[in-house]
């Protein structure tokens, strides 16, 4: 049978249907819900699609994800689902500085479900850098260009969304954290 010209990708979908699966997993991760994780990613495609001719190549990923982290927070401005993110207290997280051997031996021994648990209970940018960090393997500077902050605000961030996750991760095992007293 003979391959017809529909069948060959065009330029777009080369580019950026291999980062599909990051893209529902960051919308997934930040919305919450799978449907409405599912009406972002679409959404999202259809503005990459639009504007491709702005796309100058390079890191396909990095652009599709800021596409869709823009339509995730957009969504959640419209519905006002997310809540305001919370103050950062000095005095009750400034102690709780686990080595990151501990924080490793911690990922990995905790099961999917308390994690996806633990991570639901985060605000958005916690959840967010987690998400592509340590799941879609962004490396820092990727995650800056996406979520359109400094890098220096991206290390910050990630700290602290590992302090909270940690605490999170404590609380549901039913567990108080040490803070080293």
């Amino acid at each position: 049978m003979e391959a017809s010209a529909s069948s060959v990708p065009s330029p777009f979908e080369q580019a950026m249907l291999p980062h599909l699966d990051a893209a529902y997993n960051l919308a997934r991760w930040l919305l919450r819900h799978d449907h409405d994780a599912e009406d972002a990613v679409q959404d999202a495609f259809l503005r990459a699609y639009r504007a491709f001719d702005r796309f100058h190549g390079g890191d396909g990923r990095a652009w599709l994800l800021t596409i869709v982290r823009n339509v995730c927070y957009s969504r959640l401005r419209q519905i006002r689902a997310a809540p305001p993110p919370a103050e950062f207290d000095d005095d009750s997280h400034g102690a709780m500085a686990a080595s990151a051997e501990l924080n490793a031996v911690a990922w990995r021994e905790t099961r999917g479900e308390l994690l996806r648990e633990a991570l639901d209970r985060l605000a958005p940018e916690f959840r967010e850098v987690l998400v592509l960090h340590e799941l879609e393997g962004l490396a820092y500077r990727e995650i800056a260009v996406v979520a359109a902050i400094p890098l220096g605000t991206v290390m910050s961030r990630l700290a602290r969304a590992r302090q909270k996750l940690s605490a999170e991760l404590l609380a549901l095992a039913g567990k108080t954290p040490d803070h080293g007293l």
